[in-house]
């Protein structure tokens, strides 16, 4: 069989259908993995069967469950914009109302509670949606570097290099940090109060030490940001 090979199973528990991906490599174990965009993801021994595999899954099958609703609660919550007078839009954890005004330079502006949205046209939502979320990364850009640099100088001593990032919109993650140290930052998190985004950035650089949710990177991750689960569960209920 093709070491590289990857195929998509599901199996039941009680209620719950569990989706994976199974992938056969050299290895002598079974390793299962949840990722925080809920995905599950199987490395099995090559020479194990389907049938072995599908049990020790449904073994784990609470584990795996249980972790999938402990990062469903880090998901960003979404909810549908009209782009119109007197809706609500987040910025560093404060809520802001949304005035459209008729204007032929168009530009974002942050003023007595108001988010000033100038526009050529007043009903062209597109637009302003687009305006809108320009701004909105033009801050991130600006207070996600600001926030970074704190942070990292927090982690320096437990020999943690501030990486660069990169900011992009995300619909399952306010962050990431692939294997390589490579740090990506949801441009949402700009809707957060500043003490979560450094909880996220904490979370992140922490994973360049430990790439993975083991007791080493809570512990680390204590160490640093001892207060870490009031600013996730702060997280939880920003509405993006």
């Amino acid at each position: 069989m093709n070491s590289n090979n990857v195929t998509c199973h599901t199996i039941r528990y009680g209620r719950d259908t569990i989706a994976f991906d199974l992938e056969y490599s050299q290895r002598k174990t079974l390793e299962i993995s949840v990722y925080p965009d809920l995905s599950v993801r199987v490395k099995a021994p090559i020479e194990a069967s389907i049938s072995e595999i599908i049990t020790k899954i449904q073994k784990r099958a609470l584990w795996i469950i249980e972790q999938k609703h402990f990062f469903s609660l880090y998901l960003p919550k979404q909810l549908p914009k009209r782009y119109v007078n007197g809706e609500s839009y987040a910025y560093l954890g404060k809520q802001y109302r949304l005035k459209v005004i008729v204007s032929n330079k168009e530009r974002v502006l942050l003023k007595r509670g108001m988010l000033l949205v100038y526009v050529k046209t007043k009903n062209n939502t597109e637009r302003i949606k687009q305006l809108l979320e320009g701004w909105y990364k033009e801050q991130a850009k600006k207070k996600f570097k600001q926030r970074l640099a704190l942070c990292g100088k927090k982690l320096e001593k437990y020999g943690i290099t501030t990486p660069n990032i990169s900011i992009r919109k995300m619909s399952k993650r306010w962050g990431s940090c692939s294997k390589h140290g490579k740090v990506i930052l949801n441009v949402q998190l700009i809707k957060a109060p500043s003490h979560c985004i450094d909880y996220v950035i904490m979370h992140e650089l922490c994973h360049l030490k430990y790439y993975n949710h083991s007791k080493a990177f809570y512990k680390l991750l204590n160490l640093v940001l001892p207060d870490w689960q009031l600013r996730k569960k702060r997280l939880e209920q920003v509405q993006i």
